[in-house]
């Protein structure tokens, strides 16, 4: 693993794109994924799960409808969803941009990284995405 910077300011960190979420990698491990999803208002992560892993959101800014299991729910700033292991998870809108940050443990065992080291770009459904 590469040396994670110890102090990131994550709002800093976020990017964007038209068409699509944007993820991108705070700290990596084989232990823990810690990330950021950042969303354009009307975008969308496909509902999906993660057999092993547990996972959480955290509203850092904006506001999106997550759905955790069959419920949806409204978040915003400082807002906690929690996704245990096994239970469909995913954000069915972000009502405007919107910065999310994301962690699971254990982090997946694949690396999907696209484009820049970093950052990953949505690609639809998955069972080991965040």
């Amino acid at each position: 693993m590469e040396s994670p910077e110890m102090v990131q300011h994550l709002l800093e960190r976020a990017a964007f794109r038209a068409t699509v979420m944007t993820k991108i990698d705070c700290f990596r491990s084989h232990r823990l994924l810690v990330g950021l999803n950042c969303f354009e208002p009307g975008q969308s992560q496909a509902v999906h799960t993660h057999a092993d892993a547990d996972k959480f959101y955290v509203v850092l800014e904006g506001k999106a409808t997550f759905v955790v299991a069959e419920r949806e729910i409204e978040a915003g700033p400082t807002d906690l969803i929690v996704a245990p292991a096994g239970i469909p998870h995913g954000v069915a809108r972000a009502h405007e941009r919107s910065v999310v940050l994301v962690a699971m443990a254990p982090a997946p065992t694949t690396d999907r990284t696209e484009g820049k080291p970093g950052e990953r770009g949505e690609r639809g459904g998955g069972t080991s995405r965040r």
